[in-house]
């Protein structure tokens, strides 16, 4: 029924079965530390079952503590937990899925007690510090050494964080870049770090393939725009990118009005997407509250992307592309804007996020695992 969705396609050099991803969904799964636990392991057990032909791991800090947004941010930065990626990785290419890990670098964002950044820009009251030219190494040397851990761990590709307001975007934005070094000031050099780390990464891993999260537009008067991102989106692409992930927001426009407004309209995000699709020579994927079949093959027949990232939605069920494969739609649980973010709210007291659209039987048994 829906040909363009179940066709296969290729990113990176590797072929998808189909065009259904999991965009990266952090929720608070992982220990304390960032140890990859049982029930880690089970949510992304079931995430690849489903059918989707890529699933990208939440972001996994590449610098501890300094670099993580939470004390449950999973670690890429130590080969302390290595055996627990491996065992990651290893459970998602079991069910038949990819298995990509995002690797990211929280910046402003961090629960660091002394967050870095580009520059120091107030962040809900707290005021970062300006990262020097020493740390700027070695945050682009840290990103390197986390992709090459994924790489050893066994997973099919590496994503880049940055989406979100996290320090990649942080350095590309007018809003949080205000240095006036190689770094800062005009548009060309605040793409400089995220393209010096896309490209050190690059050169490291050789062959292996490297995704990028790609925010278009902070939705920010004062952020970034898709006049200055197609930029950096064109640079990425020539630079080798397995693909672009695209989204809009970051965490201080997500509670606006008008974004929250927007935030629910089907697909919200795809007109981003084609944006940049247009500028680009790699695929690109776009997420959003796709809940439907037929909104992701709408999106894909207009040209808009490439592929279809679900985060929440595949949460929810994590059998949606089996069902909308096997034309069972009436059958999937939705992910249900009416119930006030409770997952979005256990997330946010440092607590892991369940579903309340689950089965009683199913939130007792992850409950069980994270006890």
């Amino acid at each position: 029924m829906y040909t363009q969705l179940f066709s296969p396609l290729d990113a990176g050099g590797i072929r998808l079965k189909n065009r259904i991803t999991m965009a990266p969904l952090y929720l608070g799964y992982a220990g304390e530390g960032g140890t990859v636990t049982p029930l880690l392991l089970e949510h992304y057990r079931m995430m690849a079952a489903g059918g989707a032909a890529m699933i990208t791991v939440e972001n996994a800090t590449v610098d501890h503590p300094a670099g993580s947004g939470s004390s449950r941010t999973i670690r890429a930065d130590t080969d302390e937990n290595l055996d627990g990626l491996k065992k990651l990785a290893r459970t998602i290419r079991e069910q038949g899925a990819l298995a990509c890990l995002q690797i990211n670098h929280a910046g402003r964002f961090a629960a660091a007690d002394e967050p870095l950044a580009p520059s120091a820009v107030d962040t809900f009251g707290r005021m970062p510090r300006t990262m020097s030219s020493r740390e700027i190494n070695d945050a682009r040397d840290k990103f390197v050494s986390a992709a090459k851990r994924v790489a050893r761990a066994g997973f099919d590709m590496v994503e880049l964080h940055g989406g979100t307001g996290y320090l990649l975007a942080q350095f590309a934005s007018p809003r949080t870049n205000k240095r006036e070094d190689d770094y800062g000031g005009s548009p060309e050099k605040r793409r400089r770090f995220p393209l010096e780390v896309f490209r050190a990464v690059k050169e490291a891993v050789g062959s292996f393939p490297v995704g990028y999260r790609f925010l278009a537009d902070e939705w920010l008067p004062d952020g970034l725009n898709l006049e200055e991102s197609s930029l950096l989106a064109l640079d990425l692409s020539r630079a080798g990118a397995a693909y672009l992930s695209v989204m809009g927001g970051t965490h201080e426009s997500f509670t606006l009005p008008e974004t929250a407004k927007k935030s629910k309209q089907p697909g919200y995000m795809s007109d981003l997407a084609g944006e940049i699709r247009y500028q680009v020579d790699v695929p690109v994927i776009t997420a959003g509250r796709i809940s439907h079949g037929h909104v992701a093959e709408e999106i894909l027949g207009s040209g808009q992307a490439d592929l279809i990232g679900l985060a929440r939605v595949l949460w929810a069920d994590p059998e949606w592309p089996r069902k909308v494969w096997e034309g069972r739609e009436d059958g999937i649980i939705l992910c249900d804007p009416a119930c006030d973010d409770v997952c979005l709210q256990l997330v946010m007291q440092g607590r892991p996020a369940f579903c309340p659209r689950w089965s009683p039987d199913k939130t007792r048994r992850l409950k069980d695992l994270f006890e």
